[in-house]
């Protein structure tokens, strides 16, 4: 038989944090692997990665023992070490998770316990000490995470890419994938270019599941997006360093939050409300195709059938800035509704299986000759240097494989 020519061993579609550090995971393992990296806009990061809050979370919300736990941990640590190595702008700053609610103080004092399990230092507070922290916080009682930080993870996928040594091609949307266990796979762009590879790794964010169906893969779960809405907080000197209320166990979002960014803005939020497209950005933002997708799932309406009330007032805040002050007056009594400034918006790619469960670890799936990345929302930027090599361990295996 007559050997194909492959224009590269590994092909990684997405240009995200998580692809780029699959990338220079491989590069760094099996140096000489040829790399290609497919990433549909005209540059890095620029869905989940650079639309979020920029925090290096500890792990203390994240089950022990869980991939999201065990990677947050360590990808924390790892990403200070990146960003100090490479000069790429972080702070350790702390932060405090607040109860404001006495029903809150057991999921508290449950949060103390989890992240000891997890091997972070944790400090409990009463209400007097948390203005040690932070003098314009009120709370009945909080602890305060030492390990938590903030970074520019635009910055770090920048150079993920520049050392990796792979081609990254921007521009360059996916539209056909043709996998032969005998050939490997040749992917088509919507510009019309063939890329031809041994093994393909998928790392698409927002349409990860669409591209696993293109592989010919059938994914356990959907993508359903959700839009989280920021405000910048005009008055920054009311906050120090980053402030969470005590999150419910019973939905994968933390709760609007205040967090002071390298810039030395303060960024308040998010909300979680469905959106409309997987890159809408705004209520304005709908395309038919990926909302009928949407609808169609079974899992989409168990979601809304099981978790309506929470959906009711994230829905609420975010059509009305009254609503979305008097949730920040919880943690920041003094902030008035006009220190809110609306700020860019992100979305975040959600696994939702077909019985409505929402996928709460990250989720790492193989075909023949394939790697599908099915859920990697929040901490994955945090855990971004752990998740490569992971991705990258199963990529070689199949490269030698044969």
């Amino acid at each position: 038989m007559r050997e194909i020519a492959h224009d590269c061993d590994a092909l990684v579609i997405g240009g995200g944090i998580v692809g780029l550090s699959t990338a220079y995971a491989i590069t760094r393992a099996a140096p000489g692997t040829r790399v290609t990296v497919l990433e549909k806009e005209p540059g890095p990061a620029r869905h989940q990665t650079g639309r979020n809050s920029g925090v290096i979370h500890s792990g203390i919300y994240y089950r022990p023992g869980s991939l999201k736990a065990r990677y947050a941990v360590r990808g924390a640590a790892e990403m200070v070490k990146f960003c100090a190595e490479y000069g790429i702008a972080h702070a350790v700053t702390g932060k405090l998770i607040v109860a404001t609610r006495r029903e809150e103080l057991p999921r508290l004092h449950a949060l103390v316990q989890r992240g000891r399990e997890n091997g972070i230092p944790v400090r409990e507070l009463g209400a007097a000490q948390i203005a040690e922290y932070e003098p314009e916080v009120r709370g009945l009682a909080a602890i305060h995470v030492g390990t938590t930080g903030v970074c520019d993870y635009t910055g770090v996928a920048r150079q993920l890419a520049a050392a990796s040594g792979a081609e990254i091609r921007y521009g360059a949307r996916v539209v056909r994938v043709d996998r032969r266990p005998d050939r490997g796979v040749a992917v088509r762009t919507a510009r019309g270019d063939v890329v031809r590879a041994r093994v393909l790794v998928n790392c698409a964010g927002l349409h990860c599941d669409e591209v696993a169906r293109l592989t010919g893969d059938e994914p356990e779960a959907r993508i359903v997006p959700f839009r989280g809405e920021y405000y910048e907080l005009a008055r920054p000197e009311l906050v120090r360093g980053l402030v969470y209320p005590v999150p419910d166990p019973a939905f994968p979002f933390l709760g609007v939050h205040l967090t002071r960014g390298i810039d030395g803005g303060v960024h308040i939020g998010p909300n979680a409300v469905p959106a409309l497209a997987r890159e809408g950005y705004g209520w304005g933002v709908v395309r038919p195709r990926e909302l009928a997708g949407t609808l169609s799932w079974p899992g989409s309406w168990r979601i809304a059938r099981r978790h309506w009330r929470y959906g009711a007032g994230e829905l609420r805040r975010s059509v009305s800035k009254a609503a979305f002050t008097e949730a920040v007056r919880r943690l920041l009594p003094c902030v008035e509704e006009s220190d809110l400034v609306p700020a860019p918006a992100g979305v975040r790619a959600q696994a939702v299986l077909r019985d409505g469960t929402l996928v709460d670890d990250f989720l790492i799936r193989e075909g023949a000759r394939a790697v599908h990345v099915l859920n990697a929302p929040s901490p994955a930027a945090t855990a971004s240097l752990p998740i490569g090599r992971e991705v990258a361990r199963r990529a070689l295996r199949a490269l030698a494989a044969g």
